[in-house]
């Protein structure tokens, strides 16, 4: 079992930046795939981006795509997401997931992740 905590988010205007942070605990999280996952209301929840276990290989959304970079600390079980350059449609709760057999094929499907956290709420607003 993982138990998976998010935190950072919050309220910032549009351009601004925010780090978000997951802290995993539990079993280790070093063999797991990562993910960080949205839903903004009304809407599915919307992969964001992804990092292989040993942090060689990410994946993002076109949406994000250099303006966010996922990144992770085995050592200090823990994940990242630095998000720049932030939009109004970037409005949402952002999720951490850990996918227990890493699988590229399926490193954006929210269904093929294992465990998630709660979920913190990132508003960008002027």
């Amino acid at each position: 079992q993982v138990q998976l905590v998010e935190s950072g988010g919050g309220l910032v205007q549009p351009g601004g930046s925010l780090r978000l942070s997951c802290a995993a605990s539990g079993r280790t999280f070093s063999g797991y795939a990562m993910g960080w996952f949205r839903q903004a209301p009304g809407k599915e929840r919307q992969f964001v981006a992804a990092i292989s276990w040993r942090g060689v290989s990410t994946y993002y959304a076109d949406s994000v795509k250099g303006r966010f970079t996922i990144s992770r600390d085995n050592a200090k079980n823990m994940v990242y997401l630095q998000m720049n350059s932030l939009k109004p449609e970037d409005t949402a709760v952002y999720y951490c997931a850990a996918q227990r057999t890493y699988n590229r094929l399926s490193i954006t499907t929210a269904s093929e992740y294992d465990y998630w956290g709660q979920g913190t709420q990132v508003t960008v607003s002027s």
